[in-house]
């Protein structure tokens, strides 16, 4: 017997939250945007008449203006945004508890066991479209199909408050048409390299012979043959289920262009600092340290390196970042930077050392610990560092915007 998946995504889903909270902006073209002073300009997301001006997520707002002259923009709050994707899952816990959130706004849903409750997938996809826009005001596309990777194509199909369905019986004349970049998990170099080779549809990759795929594409070849061919098995997770953490990091956007080496060290360090703090929050240490790194004019590249122990001190991480940075950077004005420390391990089962370094960043995790403390206790400016205190100003991390903007809203949201 087949699964029956359901995928529901939110229609313009931070756009109509913001026209619940302000219905003057619903007969407007409007987008949730970045603040351009602090250069975070880019649009989160548009309602349909911005949509059908062109705009696009994830482009400068200066660029959904010119496309869009008169598009209001709206900062976003995401407080908002928990708040409607909790209710919304409360709505789909009805029908079933495997229910797997795949960012704030889309669910997959394994509906197989509540088909003699509810009727068939398409009726409970029916069922809840409707329950959302009578109990939220949202509307929702819902993709019906046996996988998820169909499912997800479903909802993206037919935009907005819409239900597709693809079966066994007509996905090859539905869904092998459609665009190889459509497929989840197909960006724009996989895209690129697929046509390459004359694979432009999904149904061009189903028909390729898969042992050809895995010699050119390797393990990511075999997979997307299994996806364009209906034949993948993933499981839908349980509602309660939560992912063990993978890395810890933290972002930073300048106010200005950085050259400056002081600057840009004490940016490293700050960011450095946050990303320590929330490993020892969360009692878990790191052996691999990321960095990335915007241009002025848009380029991103990253770095990575091993460490030999695991860590989850400032120093360690700021030496770690700073040492990718020089070894990289060329000269051009930093536009923004950011760092990651991952492959996490619990404080305590580390791999022992005799090396010095290791004595040294347990010792500097030690009294770091002693500051979280003391801040904690006594609040975050009891303990500055001198780096911190003198380039104040430069720099808005996305723990400050956090704090800033709208005091963590996730804590204690169930999402």
């Amino acid at each position: 017997m087949d699964r029956v998946i359901l995928h529901i995504d939110m229609n313009n889903f931070y756009a109509s939250v913001e026209t619940l909270y302000d219905p003057s902006l619903r007969d407007i073209p409007m987008a949730v945007g970045g603040d351009r002073e602090r250069r975070h300009g880019i649009v989160l997301a548009k309602n349909m008449l911005a949509k059908a001006k062109g705009v696009k997520t994830a482009e400068a707002l200066w660029e959904a203006e010119r496309k869009c002259p008169g598009i209001r923009f709206v900062p976003p709050h995401f407080d908002r945004y928990a708040k409607y994707s909790r209710l919304a899952k409360s709505i789909y816990a009805q029908y079933t508890d495997l229910v797997e959130s795949f960012g704030l706004d889309e669910c997959w849903l394994d509906v197989t066991g509540s088909t003699r409750l509810f009727g068939s997938g398409r009726e409970i996809a029916e069922e809840i479209r409707a329950r959302v826009k009578e109990e939220l005001g949202l509307t929702v596309s819902i993709g019906v199909s046996f996988n998820k990777i169909f499912a997800k194509l479903g909802s993206d199909y037919k935009k907005p408050d819409a239900v597709t369905e693809f079966t066994r019986e007509n996905f090859r004349a539905l869904v092998w048409p459609l665009d190889a970049a459509d497929m989840l998990f197909v960006g724009k170099s996989t895209q690129a390299a697929l046509r390459k080779y004359g694979l432009r549809t999904i149904g061009d990759v189903a028909r390729a012979d898969r042992r050809l795929l895995k010699r050119l594409f390797g393990k990511c070849g075999e997979q997307l043959s299994i996806y364009a061919n209906g034949e993948d098995t993933s499981p839908v997770s349980n509602i309660a289920h939560r992912e063990a953490l993978k890395s810890v990091s933290n972002s930073t956007t300048a106010i200005h262009d950085l050259r400056d080496d002081g600057e840009i060290r004490a940016e490293l360090y700050m960011l450095a600092e946050s990303v320590a703090h929330r490993l020892r929050e969360k009692g878990l240490c790191g052996y691999n340290v990321q960095l990335s790194v915007r241009k002025y004019n848009l380029e991103t590249y990253q770095r990575q390196r091993m460490l030999d122990v695991a860590v989850a001190d400032s120093e360690s991480i700021f030496r770690a970042a700073y040492a990718l940075f020089r070894e990289s950077h060329t000269g051009e004005s930093i536009r923004s930077i950011g760092v990651r420390v991952s492959t996490l391990v619990p404080m305590g089962m580390t791999q022992c050392s005799l090396f010095a370094d290791a004595a040294r960043s347990q010792r500097r995790q030690k009294l770091e610990t002693a500051v979280d403390f003391l801040r904690c206790k006594y609040g975050d400016g009891v303990i500055e560092r001198g780096i911190q205190r003198m380039h104040s100003g430069l720099f808005e991390t996305e723990d400050d915007r956090r704090r800033t903007h709208i005091e963590n809203p996730f804590r204690g949201v169930e999402l």
